[in-house]
């Protein structure tokens, strides 16, 4: 099962790349809800490189790593990567109101198929709020 999400975001496309691949802005925006958030990320932007974020549950009941190794990397237009078994492809598509970030990865069997949209289409909403509102700062 392949699912994608995106979003649209208020920003040029060397901004929104930055803020979607740099460390201290991941952990300001990867998470589904308010009550969850990114403790820490890596990122070793190259193919071959791996990347990890560890979200946790803000009241500190359960977390989680999510991790990965970037399989092929065009700056300011695709991201590829493996986790686990799975595969996602991130791509950036700028247009006249900001980039189109379009996330196409391979779903798991424990949730459904609306969970895991509903919770990656929340993340990128919170990434398109992020960086536009860093856009106007």
């Amino acid at each position: 099962m392949r699912i994608t999400v995106e979003t649209s975001v208020a920003a040029p496309i060397d901004r929104v790349w930055h803020a979607y691949t740099t460390p201290a802005d991941i952990v300001k925006w990867n998470a589904a809800s308010d009550d969850w958030h990114t403790t820490r990320a890596t990122v070793d932007l190259r193919e071959g490189g791996a990347f990890s974020s560890r979200m946790e549950a803000k009241d500190g009941s359960m977390g989680f790593d999510f991790a990965g190794t970037y399989t092929k990397i065009v700056e300011h237009k695709r991201i590829e990567y493996s986790f686990g078994d799975r595969k996602a492809e991130v791509e950036f598509v700028p247009g006249p109101n900001g980039v189109v970030v379009r996330v196409v990865f391979d779903g798991e069997t424990t949730h459904s198929e609306e969970q895991q949209r509903s919770g990656w289409q929340a993340i990128l909403d919170n990434f398109a709020r992020y960086v536009a509102a860093k856009q106007k700062a």
